[in-house]
């Protein structure tokens, strides 16, 4: 008799995939951030228009990764 694993690697697949979303976000918004501060520190005058690119870039980052967190989860429960 042959073990059925494809549905527990199938959650285990999106686990990590969920895992990597998330670090690939952290280290998006963090290098984001540091590039704005970098900017604003060469040109201190055009801090508002910096920082307001900065959030918009930013929210559509976490936007996409929202998004890719939930498809993982979602395989993860309809193979469950």
């Amino acid at each position: 008799m042959a073990a059925n694993y494809g549905p527990g690697l199938a959650v285990m697949g999106a686990g990590i995939g969920a895992g990597l979303v998330a670090l690939g976000v952290g280290l998006g918004i963090g290098r984001i951030g540091g590039s704005a501060m970098e900017a604003i520190g060469r040109q201190p005058e055009a801090s508002g228009k910096i920082q307001t690119a900065m959030l918009i870039v930013a929210a559509l980052v976490e936007g996409a990764a929202l998004f890719a967190v939930v498809v993982c989860l979602l395989i993860a429960l309809k193979l469950q």
